[in-house]
């Protein structure tokens, strides 16, 4: 899931670690790290690159989870220095890791809790909200929840009556198993349609390509922001466009067009079309 704004960055702290996007972290963790959000939608590749070498770093200061959660809901986190992540003078031992590993240099005066012990205790209710599978907003986690717009598509094309049609009432079977089985049918077609729509673009490309012709690419539809409207100039107005006559106007032209109707009868009578008078209906 994505994170609301205020959701993301530092939570409090816990044992000395600091909370933030569902996951415990050093207390030497770089604030900037700790404040990363996701990546743009219009990100281009170096600045995708520079984003996951940023989560990346940022996961080597992530306290590691070496148990899974008892009946209680708790669960054991380990220092990362301890695991062999990051260099910490705290912990002698992980200062003979290479230099590729990061380097806390400021390393707290008091160690709390997290520092002292190799392993601590979190219970289930510490940032329960925010925690998450992938590590948010990882690369992992991008292309995990990319799948969201795919599923979502699925799902609208099943409930569509005009594709799949799933709804209320649409079987008349009793009983799980059939029912699963025309469910499970109804996403075979989905993704045979699928299929075959993807061989269809990939013919059309090579049939492209030996004319000697590009590609062609699906224009992807963004958002529409005010600063991407041109702006017109001070003082400049818009192109005159040709005024369609009032409604009036233009049923006086049908009137005159037409002989055998009021106009004639009108001047037979010597009145304006306006002032025509108007007779009951008599049996």
């Amino acid at each position: 899931m994505d994170l609301h704004p205020t959701d993301r960055g530092p939570r409090g702290t816990h044992a000395g670690a600091i909370i933030s996007k569902g996951n415990l972290y050093c207390p030497a963790t770089p604030r900037p790290l700790l404040e990363l959000g996701p990546l743009a939608r219009a990100a281009s590749v170096a600045e995708a690159a520079a984003h996951d070498e940023a989560t990346k770093e940022l996961g080597c200061y992530k306290l590691g989870r070496i148990s899974s959660r008892d009946q209680g809901g708790t669960e054991r986190v380990m220092c990362p220095a301890a695991m062999g992540r990051c260099r910490c003078p705290l912990r002698p031992e992980s200062m003979t890791l290479d230099y590729t590993h990061p380097e806390i240099v400021s390393a707290p005066e008091e160690p709390p809790t997290c520092c002292v012990q190799k392993t601590i205790s979190v219970p289930v209710t510490i940032d329960a909200k925010r925690r998450q599978k992938h590590d948010y907003p990882s690369r992992a986690h991008r292309f995990s929840y990319h799948r969201r717009t795919g599923s979502e598509r699925t799902f609208s094309w099943i409930q569509d009556p005009a594709s799949g049609g799933v709804r209320r009432g649409w079987s008349r079977l009793f009983g799980r198993a059939p029912n699963a089985l025309f469910y499970a049918l109804v996403v075979v077609v989905r993704n045979v349609r699928l299929v075959l729509a993807h061989e269809g673009r990939e013919a059309d490309t090579a049939r492209r390509a030996a004319m000697g012709l590009s590609p062609l690419t699906r224009r992807r539809r963004g958002r529409r922001h005010p600063e991407s409207v041109p702006n017109e100039p001070v003082g400049s107005t818009p192109d005159p466009t040709p005024e369609q006559p009032p409604r009036c106007a233009r049923f006086e032209r049908q009137i005159n067009s037409c002989p055998d109707t009021l106009t004639t009868r009108a001047a037979a009578l010597g009145t304006s079309r306006s002032r025509v008078p108007i007779r009951p209906l008599t049996a």
